[in-house]
């Protein structure tokens, strides 16, 4: 959201075929619009910057994780740099101190109002009302110093005035003024803010962006099969790829009709999935990802052995890692980073050559389980 912000803010404040941003008149405070632009890149910015690249699954990414710590690549993103952090960096976990989950869902509340307001897209009402009730819930614990230092923010919230011609530079003041007290309110008042209520939707229609370009018709594919594969974990077939059970032709039907019934993807992505991945079963393996109890177990043997090393248990668990992120891994993944860096000749600098090919056996059991 914070990227889309950025482009939907570049889009206002530049020119076209113009790179400079331009200051704007819609300042509010010691707030503008390009003060907005800047302050998100350098948020943006600072949880890239905190990305530890000798991490195993940030290493992968270490060359774009570079590019983005550096304030000149935020100076101006084009459509292939929005798809590389959208897409490359965004998933990637940082050392940042983490945050509150009610001062998140405040700064995602407010995203979508400056959104909106940038857009002229339907819904604002609601969100508004939203905002609103949160304003109001916070009036009642005007005897907390915190809040009552913001008591008058918090009622010109609750007003219409302050929502005439409310500007994104207002709502990001409000945004950073908030976000810190939202926590105060109880869970039980706090609930029917975020999550109680429901849309009224109308007749479904396809709406094309041609402005916001963010990756591939197909890697679009694979995050929504990846969302909706993860919301169904408890499904019996999703469930036995997870645990590492055979599959039967009966439940790759399935799993094809599950995606095509959820208007998950064309035929076209369909096969396309199924031919880079060598079969369906594969292909949704490596969104789900394998349970890692499941994973330990089938590397059981090893780790069971008490005359195991450190370096051969480092060197186990790097695989678990891997199977439950990705659900399968590639024998020749074994000879590179991270696992060289346990040793600089892979598998073979730690195991006996039968226990390698123990190793690469099991690897290729659990890779058969899933494409059976």
């Amino acid at each position: 959201m914070r990227l889309e912000l950025i482009q939907a803010l570049d889009l206002k404040l530049r020119p076209q075929g113009d790179n400079q941003i331009t200051e704007d008149s819609t300042g509010y405070g010691d707030a503008t619009e390009a003060a907005v632009r800047q302050n998100t890149a350098d948020v943006l910015r600072a949880a890239v910057a905190a990305m530890n690249t000798d991490n195993f699954v940030v290493r992968p990414k270490r060359r774009l994780v570079e590019k983005y710590r550096q304030p000149d690549a935020w100076a101006e993103l084009s459509s292939d740099s929005l798809s590389e952090l959208a897409h490359e960096i965004a998933g990637l976990p940082s050392d940042l101190e983490a945050e509150s989950e009610e001062a998140k869902r405040f700064d995602l509340l407010i995203l979508n109002l400056q959104l909106m307001v940038l857009r002229g897209t339907p819904g604002f009402e609601r969100l508004r009302d939203q905002v609103r009730s949160i304003a109001g819930l916070l009036e009642e614990k005007a005897n907390i110093p915190l809040v009552k230092e913001r008591l008058l923010l918090i009622q010109d919230l609750q007003s219409d005035e302050w929502w005439q011609d409310v500007t994104v530079p207002m709502l990001e003041t409000a945004r950073k003024r908030i976000r810190d007290l939202v926590q105060l309110i109880e869970k039980q008042q706090r609930k029917p803010i975020y999550t109680d209520f429901e849309d009224q939707l109308g007749t479904e229609t396809a709406i094309q962006f041609p402005d916001l370009n963010l990756g591939s018709d197909f890697e679009r594919f694979r995050a929504k099969a990846r969302q909706f594969l993860r919301e169904h974990q408890n499904h019996l077939t999703i469930h036995k790829l997870r645990w590492n059970q055979p599959l039967t032709p009966t439940d790759l039907g399935e799993l094809e009709r599950m995606l095509t019934n959820a208007g998950i993807g064309s035929e076209a992505e369909m096969v396309r999935a199924k031919q880079e991945s060598s079969g369906l079963g594969l292909f949704i393996r490596s969104l789900v990802g394998l349970d890692r109890e499941a994973a330990k177990r089938v590397f059981s043997d090893f780790l069971s052995d008490r005359t195991m090393k450190a370096n051969q248990i480092e060197f186990i668990n790097l695989i678990i890692d891997h199977l439950t992120e990705h659900g399968v891994m590639d024998p020749g993944l074994l000879y590179e980073s991270p696992f060289t860096d346990i040793s600089p000749r892979g598998p073979e600098g730690v195991f006996t050559g039968a226990q390698v090919e123990h190793l690469i056996a099991v690897l290729d059991d659990v890779k058969q389980r899933a494409a059976s």
